[in-house]
């Protein structure tokens, strides 16, 4: 799916990553307290690499989000685009860029918009599944759907397909699934207009091997909780929705969950080689990021809980930044919450 080009391009942008020369965190950390508190922590994106920046950005726009950040790395030829919701109705209206829950950020490896080899991988199909799909809440399920599907955009599925006619799957330009659900009962709603601005980035859902270690380690160790659990045993699965309690409870109208898909029996599979990250080849989701108070004390932290690193915050030449990893191999990247800086990070 990928040759040497996409292969050069992933070389270059992990050792922008270790190698990027970032402003020292050292003075804009001097005043913060030097613990870190769970308490204030949030789960604050999802990254997706995407082909053509223009044609997602203008879809993630159509559902109501927009722009809040751009980065752009011309040495690495790849640029960022954090997107979220943030008109004056918005959780998390006004503030910085990594005091939020519920952004999606968008990578893109400069050339790729014109490279007609370069596909990304959604995360659901094999043998290369993964992470399954970002998640939207809309007030009005079928209007919403209905202007999604005016629009042009594409479904994997509709609300009147299968038996779960209370959720829909839209999809984004490069295939990536998003899932919609409302904030209202869908057999009670009539409505035909939908209010893009009360919409929320609800949640992120990934493909876990062992529910009980992964549960243990999101919660032990990141500090979220099970705010909802949907138990499918006729199916097979079991779904768990975490997030940091203190952001709110797990319902549809909050942004910044977690949601866990667990296949009953894929733990004791010995012949199951678990899933695919989204970094190995082929590529498409990048990682979740987690905002903490303080980033020094809470990879200390992390260290003292003996976890897998994928980059210490003492890696390379970007301090400013650290990544650890799951059970699954899914990639965590730890930032500094601005609002403790008094300082943004990029």
């Amino acid at each position: 799916m990928f040759g040497a080009r996409a292969t050069s391009r992933l070389r270059l942008q992990v050792s922008h990553i270790l190698n990027s020369r970032a402003p020292t965190p050292k003075r804009r950390f001097a005043t913060m307290a030097s613990t870190t508190d769970l308490k204030t922590y949030k789960f604050n994106h999802s990254m997706i690499r995407v082909k053509d920046p223009v044609r997602s950005v203008k879809f993630y726009e159509f559902l109501g989000m927009s722009v809040i950040k751009k980065l752009d790395f011309p040495d690495a030829k790849y640029s960022l685009y954090f997107l979220a919701f943030d008109s004056p109705s918005a959780k998390s209206h006004g503030n910085s860029t990594f005091d939020r829950e519920g952004i999606i950020e968008l990578t893109h490896n400069h050339g790729t918009e014109n490279d007609a080899s370069y596909t990304v991988n959604t995360g659901n199909k094999d043998p290369y599944r993964g992470f399954g799909h970002t998640c939207i809440s809309v007030d009005h399920l079928q209007a919403a759907c209905d202007r999604i599907e005016a629009a042009g955009y594409k479904f994997q599925k509709k609300i009147s397909d299968g038996r779960m006619r209370n959720i829909a799957f839209a999809l984004d330009p490069d295939g990536y699934w998003v899932e919609l659900v409302s904030k209202n009962p869908v057999e009670e709603d009539k409505s035909t207009t939908t209010d893009v601005s009360t919409y929320r980035m609800n949640h992120t859902m990934i493909r876990v091997k062992d529910a009980e270690k992964s549960i243990k380690f999101y919660q032990d160790i990141m500090g979220m909780k099970v705010l909802r659990e949907l138990p499918n045993p006729d199916a097979g699965f079991t779904l768990y929705f975490l997030g940091f309690p203190e952001q709110g409870d797990g319902g549809y109208d909050r942004e910044g969950l977690l949601e866990l898909t667990w296949n009953h029996g894929t733990e004791k599979d010995e012949t199951f080689k678990g899933y695919h990250n989204g970094n190995d080849e082929p590529q498409g989701f990048g990682h979740i990021c987690v905002s903490v108070d303080n980033i020094d004390a809470a990879c200390k932290r992390l260290e003292d809980c003996s976890v897998n690193w994928k980059k210490r915050l003492t890696d390379g030449r970007m301090k400013n930044i650290a990544f650890v990893l799951d059970p699954d191999g899914y990639w965590i990247e730890i930032v500094q919450n601005e609002r403790f800086a008094g300082k943004e990070n990029f």
